[in-house]
């Protein structure tokens, strides 16, 4: 008998597919989910006629649609993918492209509570994407950057029109732009910071999406929270392998 599923998380900035048989990971992509993302999918999934399909993310609907796929919540999937690849931990930080998610969960993957912020760039990948953009840099130099100093400029917006012009601000005022960049990220781990402190301390923090990429970020929330915080070594798959495991579980 056939075991295999797709669970497929359709983000506002990337699109993540996994192939799992009994638990195990055939098969993983990751591409930017651009204007049409259903061209790219379309063409992974005809490789893989008749098997099951759990979508999560923004595009689940749009999934459900075209493809008949079941469709599951991103703060469950992120829960069971999390459980699935790390037993022990019982709190997830989830920073995407368009919004951020705290979750908390018991030993079995289930959902305790959770907060999320979609409504606001401040503490996505997006804000900080926007800042590198303002700098003329790609993300991955602006980051770079950020981590090059110990010392950083305090940014009084998180309002992402309002922080872009502050920043304009400070460079044309000659002020360091690694320090300036480095404000932007500690602007960013506190807001992530204040989120993080609502739920249990006692526990270790794993630290998943597109965020979790961002090694300056991921060190100013370790000095910040003064917890340990483990990332996946894929940590944008998180949530579409969660997708997997819970239809791979109804079979």
């Amino acid at each position: 008998m056939n075991q295999k599923v797709i669970g497929i998380d359709l983000g506002s900035r990337t699109t993540k597919i996994i192939l799992l048989e009994e638990k195990c990971i055939l098969r993983s992509e990751i591409f930017e989910t651009g204007h049409d993302p259903l061209p790219p999918i379309l063409a992974i999934l005809k490789q893989y006629p008749a098997i099951p399909i759990m979508a999560t993310g923004y595009g689940r609907h749009l999934l459900a649609e075209q493809f008949a796929a079941r469709r599951v919540t991103e703060i469950k999937a992120c829960a069971l993918g999390a459980a699935f690849l790390f037993p022990q931990c019982r709190t997830v930080l989830d920073v995407g492209g368009q919004d951020c998610k705290v979750v908390s969960l018991d030993d079995t993957g289930r959902v305790l509570d959770f907060e999320m912020n979609d409504r606001c760039a401040a503490g996505t990948g997006k804000f900080l994407e926007v800042m590198a953009q303002t700098f003329e840099m790609e993300l991955e130099s602006f980051i770079r950057m950020a981590g090059e100093t110990s010392s950083h400029i305090s940014i009084n917006s998180m309002c992402t029109v309002f922080a872009e012009s502050e920043v304009v601000s400070l460079i044309t005022s000659g002020k360091p732009r690694n320090e300036i960049a480095r404000g932007l990220h500690v602007s960013v781990a506190k807001r992530l910071a204040a989120m993080l402190l609502k739920f249990p301390a006692e526990d270790e923090i794993l630290f998943v999406g597109g965020g979790a990429k961002n090694d300056c970020l991921y060190s100013l929330l370790q000095t910040s929270l003064g917890r340990k915080i483990i990332r996946p070594e894929n940590p944008q798959l998180v949530v579409a392998l969660g997708a997997a495991l819970l239809l791979n579980s109804e079979r």
